[in-house]
């Protein structure tokens, strides 16, 4: 059986083809800038006390392995906490807190306490650490360079996702005492924890001034 194709209507469904194709591509870009630029930090005070879904935890954390890294040394680790495990880490990072600013005298009642009941707030909590290279082929700050790429990548996920997030560097964060609760060495460094939750309402819109102010151009 042999079949003939109209050469017209051949090209019409190609042209047709090649439109939609385009839409698409336009579609994806626009989405993906405006998802980039929709980023923001939400803060646990602002979280309604949902359950985030695990499917959407593993995700962040599946996309946050994508991050660019000199060497593929890969070095971001992470431990999340919820449920009773965000008790535990409240309970721990006010006793490390307690523990170490005794000593320098720079305990004080009110950061101890809320080291004690923020945690509880948010529906998942990722403490994030830098595992450094053990051969040091690169300088440090390549690697941690690396993780907050991988932060970043959490967090637009979180965007796409509808659910909010908010990276804390204070309290514990820099304390060498704490290092080893999150199964890192003397060497590696704790870069925070990022606090996860569904926002209570809308995300208000962020601000930025103009590129232009920020960029050279050599030609």
């Amino acid at each position: 059986m042999i079949f003939y194709f109209d050469k017209t209507d051949v090209i019409k469904s190609y042209k047709t083809y090649l439109h939609k194709k385009r839409l698409i591509m336009k579609f994806s870009i626009d989405y993906a800038n405006q998802r980039i630029r929709q980023r923001r930090s939400v803060f646990p005070k602002d979280y309604t006390g949902e359950r985030v879904k695990t499917e959407v935890i593993n995700q962040m954390l599946e996309n946050a392995n994508w991050a660019p890294n000199h060497k593929m040394t890969e070095p971001w680790r992470f431990v999340v906490f919820t449920g009773e495990g965000l008790k535990k880490l409240a309970e721990f990072q006010g006793a490390c807190y307690k523990r170490v600013t005794s000593l320098s005298d720079s305990f004080t009642e009110e950061r101890y306490q809320a080291l004690l009941t923020k945690p509880l707030l948010s529906s998942h909590i990722i403490a994030v650490g830098v595992k450094r290279d053990e051969a040091r082929r690169l300088p440090e700050i390549e690697e941690v360079g690396a993780v907050y790429c991988a932060i970043e990548n959490m967090y637009l996920t979180a965007t796409v996702y509808g659910v909010g997030c908010y990276l804390s560097s204070g309290g514990i964060t820099y304390f060498e005492e704490a290092k080893e609760f999150f199964g890192l060495g003397k060497e590696d460094r704790l870069l925070g924890f990022l606090h996860v939750g569904i926002p209570k309402g809308e995300v208000p819109n962020g601000r930025r001034r103009s590129i232009a102010e920020k960029v050279r151009w050599i030609e």
